[in-house]
């Protein structure tokens, strides 16, 4: 795979807004920190993780990225273009967004939502699956039977679980077929056989397609095992890019979660609750 600039940030600069009647000890008005302060990155194509402890930027730049957040100053270059200057529609086209717990009130039954994607994206409800062994040989069909949604075509996103809703999730992501993908922590409450099938897919699905995917997830292994790529965050907000051979060393890894690397092994049966507890107490 071309692995020359895809995503190109520069000299930005971001904070959140202060809350109103978030105070201080004293009384007075906290005001955030810069999230981002003069930050410049250059990210690949292909299949590239996240990885990092909670609040240490990875949503965040991936909300810049993709046109979701506007910086303060600087700019920013998805496959040539400035996502933030984009209108909705175009924004979308260039780069979808699947968020953790994103909430829905639709009473629509999920065969209905799946295909409404379909036939609106970039797709247009014509696309063919990425596998020639794939009965029928179209993508609704594939994404179907990999994220395994057959048994809730029939319901609405309502009455699904946690875990039934992040397949949704992925499915509307491909079915879409905006040039990028930002996925941040779409495997939560999945079954490990679930988030292999899952993370197979979506690396085979960059690959044929030229698709880029940037993901985060927690589970240490499945992004060695899977990422084209690693954007490594260290709580000082500095980062290393590289393969997860070259980034996901034991002393980075320690250097980045703050807690021993044995600790971080079966890293998915951590909370995040848990790992942030551990890294003050250091």
């Amino acid at each position: 795979m071309d692995n020359t600039d895809f995503l190109e940030i520069n000299d930005i600069t971001f904070t959140y807004p202060a809350v109103e009647g978030d105070l201080d000890e004293n009384g007075k008005q906290i005001e955030p920190k810069p999230v981002f302060e003069h930050f410049s990155a250059k990210l690949p194509k292909g299949f590239v993780s996240f990885v990092g402890q909670n609040g240490c930027g990875k949503t965040t730049l991936m909300l810049l990225a993709s046109g979701r957040l506007t910086p303060q100053s600087g700019t920013v270059s998805l496959l040539g273009q400035n996502p933030a200057k984009l209108d909705d529609e175009q924004k979308n086209l260039l780069a979808s967004v699947i968020y953790q717990n994103m909430e829905f009130e639709t009473e629509d039954k999920v065969s209905e939502l799946l295909s409404y994607v379909y036939q609106n994206g970039a797709l247009k409800g014509s696309a063919k699956a990425i596998n020639e062994s794939t009965e029928g040989g179209d993508l609704l069909g594939e994404v179907i039977d990999v994220f395994e949604l057959k048994d809730v075509l029939d319901h609405a996103l309502t009455h699904l679980s946690k875990g039934e809703i992040q397949r949704v999730l992925l499915a509307f992501g491909i079915l879409y077929g905006s040039a990028s993908l930002f996925m941040d922590e779409p495997l939560f409450a999945m079954e490990p056989h679930q988030k292999e099938a899952a993370l197979a897919y979506l690396k085979e699905y960059v690959h044929k397609t030229g698709t880029t995917i940037y993901i985060s997830m927690h589970e240490l292994d499945l992004t060695k095992k899977y990422a084209d790529t690693v954007l490594l965050f260290y709580p000082n907000r500095d980062m290393a890019l590289g393969t997860p051979e070259e980034v996901l060393t034991r002393d980075d890894v320690e250097k980045a979660y703050g807690v021993p690397y044995a600790m971080l092994k079966d890293h998915e049966n951590l909370s995040r609750e848990y790992l942030n507890s551990l890294s003050q107490k250091k």
